[in-house]
C-alpha cells in the first residue's frame, strides 16, 4: 500500500499536507481503494451505509498525547487538557478520552449527562456556557463537576442559589473577555469585546468582589477563564492572552489581600488543515509556545504557577474522521458546472452553507484513477446552499462511487439535524482493520418517535356533500 494525493477543491493540483487525512490512512494499488484503520473504505460503505461518519482510533489517541506530552514537559506545573466536547461527542468517544486522561469541557445538560453515563470521573469535567439553567447546574453539582465556568452575574446568582438549597459549594472559574481578535470568521471569534460570552474587563472586579462577599459559603473562586475563537493559525494571540490573563492574575492577588488562583483555562480554538491552503501551527509546537509563554509571565510576576488548563476540540477529532457518501444523480449545465449529488449534504454537514467552509475529498473506490472533470458536489437536501464542495477535480464519476469527504470528525456529527425528515448517519471507529459502531443510524421510526397527534386531529372529516346541479 502507499499513500495517494488528495483532490482540494481550493486548486487543480493535489493538496501535499498529510495532515488533511487520518494517520493510518493508505491506498491499496490491486483495488484502488483507499483504507483507514485498516479498513477498506468502500467496505465501511457496503456494511455500513451511507452516509458514514468515520472516526480514526490511531489518530485521536495521537492527538490526546500530544496534548498531555508536550504540556507535562513544557509546563513544570500541574496541567489538564479538556477535550472540548461540542465537537463530537457519544459515550464511546468519551470513553476513549478518559483512557487517554483527558478531561471534557461541556456545555450543556445533555453533555453532563452522556459524560455522567459514560462512567467519566466528573472531577475532571469543566461546565462551560453562557445561559445556564438552574436545571443544568443542580446536575452540574449532583454528579460532581470539577469545575463550572460562570460567565455572567446571572450564572453566578444561580449557581450561588442552587448550591444554598443542596447544601454545596462550587467550585468556580470567572471566564472574561480579554478583548483579543484574531483571524477566523466572525461566527467563531469569542474573545473580542463584543461577544455574548464572558465577563467584560470592566465587570471583573465587581464579580470577584460578589464571590468574595456576598457568596464566599456558596461558591470557591478558583481561577479564570479565556477563549478567543476557534480555527486559529496563529500562536501570538494566545501569547497575547497569557500576558493579559497573569496581569490579571497579578492584580486581584494586590487588590484581595493576596487572593492567588490556582487554576487558568487560555480555551482551545487552535485550527486544523481542511484544504491545502490552510497552514496551522503544529499542536505540540503551539502547546510549547503557549505553555513556555505562561511559566515566563509567572516567574516574571512572581506568581505561583496556577494549574494550566486547555480546550483542543477540533484538533482533537477533525483530521480524525471523515464523511462516506454514494453518489447518485448528476447535472450538466453547459458553459457553467456539472453537478454531482450524493445521498447526504446540509444535515450531516451544515458547515459549507453556515460558514463557507471548504473540504478536500477524494473517490474512495478510484484513489489512482486520473482526473477527468471537474465537479460541484452537492447533497440531496431541498435548499440551493447544499454544496459541499465546489470545483471539485475528481476521475470520471458513476453512480454508486464512494466519496470520501475528510477532515468531518469536528462540527459534523455535533450540528447534524434531521432537516427533510432524513435519519442523521451512522457513526463508526476504526482500528487495527475492524469496525466499531459508535452511534447507530437513525431510521425513520427515530425521526417520528417524539410525535403526538392530538385527539381533535384524529377524527376523520365527512365528507362534504355535493350540491345538486
Amino acid at each position: 500500500m502507499s499513500s495517494s494525493p488528495f483532490f482540494s477543491s481550493h486548486a487543480d493540483r493535489p493538496a501535499p499536507n498529510a495532515s488533511l487525512k487520518p494517520l493510518t490512512y493508505t491506498v491499496d494499488e490491486a483495488t484502488n481503494s483507499a483504507f483507514v484503520g485498516g479498513c477498506s473504505l468502500v467496505e465501511l460503505a457496503r456494511t455500513h451505509g451511507t452516509p458514514l461518519f468515520v472516526l480514526d482510533e490511531n489518530t485521536l489517541r495521537a492527538a490526546a498525547k500530544a496534548y498531555k506530552e508536550t504540556l507535562k514537559a513544557a509546563y513544570p506545573a500541574a496541567t489538564l487538557p479538556l477535550y472540548a466536547c461540542k465537537a463530537n461527542m457519544n459515550m464511546g468517544l468519551v470513553k476513549l478520552m478518559e483512557q487517554e486522561g483527558m478531561g471534557l469541557d461541556v456545555v450543556s445538560g445533555g453533555e453532563i449527562y452522556t459524560a455522567a453515563q459514560a462512567g467519566f470521573p466528573m472531577e475532571r469535567v469543566l461546565f462551560n456556557g453562557n445561559n445556564k439553567t438552574a436545571q443544568e447546574i443542580e446536575m452540574a453539582l449532583h454528579h460532581g463537576v470539577g469545575r463550572i465556568s460562570a460567565d455572567n452575574f446571572h450564572d453566578l446568582a444561580l449557581i450561588d442559589q442552587i448550591a444554598r438549597i443542596k447544601g454545596k459549594k462550587a467550585n468556580v472559574l470567572l471566564r472574561v473577555t480579554p478583548g483579543i481578535e484574531c483571524h477566523t470568521h466572525d461566527y467563531i471569534k469569542t474573545g473580542h469585546t463584543d461577544s455574548k460570552f464572558g465577563f467584560d474587563l470592566s465587570q471583573l472586579s465587581p464579580a470577584v468582589e460578589q464571590i468574595l462577599n456576598e457568596y464566599a459559603e456558596t461558591i470557591s473562586l478558583k481561577g479564570l477563564h479565556a477563549h478567543i475563537g476557534s480555527q486559529i493559525f496563529e500562536t501570538k494571540p494566545y501569547e497575547d492572552l497569557v500576558e493579559i490573563m497573569m496581569n490579571i492574575y497579578y492584580n486581584i492577588r494586590e487588590s484581595y489581600d493576596g487572593l492567588v488562583l490556582e487554576d487558568l483555562d487560555l480555551g482551545g480554538g487552535l485550527g486544523v488543515i481542511y484544504t491545502g491552503q490552510d497552514d496551522p501551527p503544529a499542536v505540540p509546537d503551539a502547546v510549547q509556545r503557549i505553555a513556555e509563554k505562561l511559566a515566563y509571565y509567572a516567574k516574571r510576576l512572581n506568581y505561583p504557577l496556577p494549574r494550566l488548563l486547555m480546550e483542543p476540540g477540533r484538533s482533537m477529532v477533525a483530521t480524525a474522521g471523515l464523511t462516506l457518501y454514494t453518489v447518485g444523480s448528476m447535472k450538466d449545465v453547459p458553459g457553467l458546472r456539472k453537478y454531482v449529488a450524493v445521498d447526504g449534504g446540509m444535515g450531516d454537514n451544515i458547515r459549507p452553507a453556515l460558514y463557507q467552509a471548504q473540504y478536500t475529498a477524494l473517490i474512495a473506490n478510484k484513489v489512482l484513477a486520473p482526473v477527468e472533470e471537474t465537479v460541484t458536489l452537492v447533497g440531496k437536501y431541498c435548499e440551493s446552499g447544499d454544496v459541499l464542495i465546489k470545483n471539485l477535480p475528481v476521475p470520471r464519476l458513476e453512480e454508486g462511487d464512494v466519496v470520501a469527504v475528510f477532515g468531518t470528525g469536528a462540527y459534523n456529527y455535533a450540528m447534524a439535524s434531521n432537516y427533510n425528515r432524513f435519519p442523521r448517519p451512522a457513526m463508526v471507529l476504526v482500528e487495527k482493520g475492524k469496525s466499531h459502531v459508535l452511534v447507530q443510524r437513525e431510521t425513520y421510526d427515530t425521526i417520528i418517535q417524539q410525535d403526538l397527534i392530538p385527539a381533535h386531529l384524529r377524527k376523520i372529516a365527512e365528507p362534504a356533500v355535493a350540491s345538486p346541479v
